[in-house]
């Protein structure tokens, strides 16, 4: 039984405002089972679906629990992908805001060099992928000696990727004093021995998949590779989605269907793991944020995508492992919204099909291709919508960004600047005091500060003529020339 407000549970005022300003109505049943539990620092096994707000899960209660005043990591959540510590960051940042919680992502295909430099500013919660964190350890970049909460996201992943073994020597170097939350759709075997093994009498959530039938329709059609190009065509045309995500088994097969829809006008773009990250994130957003509806992907971005209105999921080609069919699906039917999962086999794959259909439990029904008729019939509303300039959707954090500003001031470590410095000075304008002033990030030559409450604009252009320790500073919006 979910509760009715975020309310009901033990959580500050500053918690409260951020979660309101995000949207967030009522607890999903996920978080109502996990957050009071969390709150009382009990160890914990959560096995929870994609898209049921796990994230927010563990995230309000560290939020919550971390101490502002400690400088070192309180925190750390492990993620198999860049996508997802990259989401998880920007959560654990909206949720954090108001209480001014710093969040730092750390992963590979990123400087090494300048994630030391970050690593020692002010941290409460780091977020990393088990390699790049382990690279940190090794190289006595990341200090862990004040870590009380770890979680474990998307545990099944990590297994299946190979980091499990890295996931047990991370842990080896946390303090035991901790509580540890573990996260997975699935719990394999090697998933429930790693609990029992660090984990303190652990308390099982597990939430029912009753999703995988009610809120998503799924399909299958048999097909010859030669012929998948043709099918997608029509079944796209029928369909008609709204927003969609075709997945691929391989780079070059992502590259191949892009150019064919690209070539046919389809709004699209593509994402894998050979892409560069700066690019893979750019693309990630301009789906999220709706300018396109076909996104073609590896299974890179089966995780970290976190998005309630994708429509339909296409496997273009079949997944072999069973979870990755569940985790692919996962991004359609979130947050109570209804979805399709569309999956093509080739006549040889039918061992794959069983597989899968016994992992979840029913048969997937078969379809026949859509008739000439059919796509015809299609054809004219499909077109009518290529033509049709998407609405641009305005993301979660944007609601919390309207009231806080990020100011870039040209001075920092160096000009031997301080938080406090800026604090002080900035408090003192009419008109704002310090619960109006938020993450303070100082690096050597620069500093970043965020204003809240709506005080941006007026702090801007005071500052612009007051000194910080006798110095005055170019002052500007952060991100804007």
């Amino acid at each position: 039984m979910s509760e009715q407000s975020f309310k009901d549970y033990k959580l500050s005022e500053d918690i409260i405002r951020a979660l309101d300003s995000l949207g967030y109505e009522k607890p999903t049943e996920v978080q109502s089972r996990v957050i009071p539990s969390a709150l009382e620092k009990k160890d914990m096994t959560v096995k929870s679906h994609t898209g049921s707000g796990k994230t927010a899960a563990y995230g309000i209660p560290i939020c919550e629990m971390v101490e502002w005043e400690e400088n070192r990591p309180q925190a750390l959540i492990l993620t198999p992908t860049r996508e997802l510590a990259d989401q998880v960051n920007q959560d654990i940042m909206n949720i954090g805001r108001y209480k001014r919680i710093k969040a730092t992502a750390i992963y590979g295909k990123q400087p090494f060099a300048r994630q030391r430099v970050q690593l020692t500013h002010k941290n409460h919660v780091v977020i990393g992928t088990p390699g790049r964190v382990m690279d940190h350890i090794e190289k006595q970049t990341i200090d862990l000696e004040q870590v009380r909460f770890l979680v474990i996201d998307e545990a099944d992943e990590m297994l299946s990727m190979g980091f499990i073994e890295q996931v047990e020597r991370i842990i080896r170097e946390l303090p035991k004093d901790r509580m540890t939350m573990l996260f997975s759709a699935t719990l394999p075997k090697d998933v429930e021995n790693l609990c029992h093994r660090y984990m303190k009498h652990p308390l099982d959530i597990e939430m029912k998949t009753g999703r995988t039938t009610s809120q998503i329709e799924h399909s299958l059609y048999i097909v010859k590779d030669d012929n998948k190009l043709n099918l997608l065509r029509d079944v796209t045309m029928v369909e008609n989605p709204d927003s969609c995500i075709i997945f691929c088994r391989t780079q070059v097969r992502v590259d191949v269907v892009f150019k064919e829809l690209d070539k046919l006008g389809y709004p699209c773009d593509r994402i894998h793991g050979g892409m560069e990250q700066d690019n893979r994130l750019q693309v990630m957003n301009e789906f999220k944020r709706g300018e396109f509806r076909y996104l073609i992907a590896t299974d890179v971005a089966a995780r970290g995508i976190d998005i309630d209105n994708i429509s339909h999921v296409i496997n273009y080609d079949l997944p072999l492992e069973n979870e990755s069919y569940v985790h692919r699906t996962g991004r359609t039917g979130r947050a109570g919204n209804t979805g399709k999962a569309i999956s093509f086999a080739t006549p040889n794959e039918e061992k794959f099909v069983i597989n899968i259909e016994r992992y979840i439990g029913f048969e997937i029904p078969n379809k026949n291709s859509p008739s000439k008729e059919a796509a015809a019939h299609a054809k004219a509303s499909f077109e009518a919508k290529l033509r049709i300039q998407p609405a641009v959707k305005k993301d979660r954090s944007s609601r919390v960004d309207q009231e806080i500003l990020k100011l870039y001031f040209n001075g920092g470590k160096k000009k031997k600047i301080r938080a406090v410095d800026f604090v002080g000075t900035i408090a003192k304008i009419e008109g704002v005091s310090a619960d109006d002033i938020g993450i303070i990030t100082i690096e050597d030559n620069l500093s970043y500060v965020d204003i809240l409450n709506g005080k941006g604009r007026l702090v801007l252009n005071k500052m612009k003529d007051t000194t910080i320790k006798g110095k005055l500073l170019k002052v500007h919006e952060a991100n804007k020339k």
